[in-house]
């Protein structure tokens, strides 16, 4: 079991990477397949996310079903 604390910052640590693999995703250099792996990572990110995070949270954060290229 965790703190509240801690909690808290696994929830900050989870949505700072999200949110940089979602800036990189629209970077136009990264090559489809790399891209791909990202979206993977994004997934299990968003998965751990779910147990700690609030239903607006998680719909904030919920993974695009669009694929980049």
């Amino acid at each position: 079991m965790i703190n509240d604390l801690e909690r808290q910052e696994v929830q900050y640590l989870l949505k700072r990477e999200m949110e940089e693999i979602t800036f990189d995703l629209g970077d136009q250099r990264i090559d489809v397949g790399m891209k791909r792996a990202m979206e993977e990572r994004y997934v299990v990110l968003y998965h751990i996310f779910r147990r700690f995070a609030t239903r607006e949270e998680c719909l904030q954060y919920m993974p695009a079903r669009k694929r980049y290229n």
